[in-house]
């Protein structure tokens, strides 16, 4: 199958992560870091700090094809902070897979400058314009269904015998009828007459003379003795009587 026409068409790169890379640390952990070129494009992924020999990176490209440029260069590098970084391994990316059938996820093994094996790069790419996703998408469109032809609705069928009309089980009884309301109150019941005089007499009344007698009523002063004196003198032990009788 010939694959012709890329010019300016649309390539997806996501770079997914490393395996197995080359450890350049030899105390503390790697931080790594890919580089991709097309062309004159050039990408490079975040610095995955303390990612090791698998680094994930989970970051997605956008490249611009160019005609009979079928290959992408792939570079892993290591991050330092004091000295300049340090190369893990580099190597190529072929697109005739991604390019003929639309998609391709391998994995993409990198080698150092001495021809060693570094580990490798695992890579998502995608491209619409493939052949394959166009001749998917004329058989979705020259087999689409068509829309189903307009049908009126069914008119509703009609009972020729009707069922009664259901009655409640068992009926319900009629309200009870209440007596009705008293509109009128019963006479209030008499009470004596109010009297027209005025001021009213004041509660208690008065004694009628004024001061009011003491009370025990008073007796001659001084009080008699008791017993009162006997008529004899000197007294005898009987009373009445002088002398006594023997």
């Amino acid at each position: 199958m010939s694959i012709s026409g890329i010019q300016g068409h649309l390539l997806e790169v996501t770079v997914v992560g490393c395996n197995k890379l080359k450890d350049t640390e030899w105390i503390s952990r790697q931080d790594p870091y890919v580089c991709l070129e097309y062309g004159s494009t050039k990408f490079r992924t975040r610095t995955h700090t303390d990612g090791g020999k698998n680094p994930v990176f989970q970051e997605k490209y956008i490249f611009s094809l160019i005609e009979g440029l079928r290959e992408l260069n792939v570079i892993v590098w290591n991050s330092n902070t004091l000295t300049y970084d340090d190369f893990i391994g580099s190597g190529k990316v072929q697109l005739y897979k991604v390019l003929s059938q639309g998609f391709d996820d391998s994995a993409w093994p990198i080698q150092t400058q001495t021809g060693r094996h570094a580990g490798e790069v695992k890579l998502m790419m995608h491209y619409a314009n493939s052949n394959v996703n166009k001749h998917s998408s004329k058989l979705t469109s020259s087999y689409a269904p068509s829309a189903p032809a307009y049908a009126p609705p069914p008119n509703p069928q009609v009972h020729l015998y009707s069922a009664p009309p259901a009655k409640s089980y068992p009926p319900q009884a009629s309200a009870p009828s209440y007596p009705p309301i008293a509109t009128a109150y019963p006479a209030s019941s008499s009470y004596p007459p109010y009297s027209s005089a005025y001021p009213p007499p004041p509660y208690p009344p008065p004694p009628a003379a004024y001061p009011p007698p003491p009370y025990p009523p008073t007796s001659a002063y001084p009080p008699s003795p008791y017993p009162p004196p006997s008529n004899h003198y000197p007294p005898g032990p009987y009373p009445g009587v002088y002398p006594p009788p023997y």
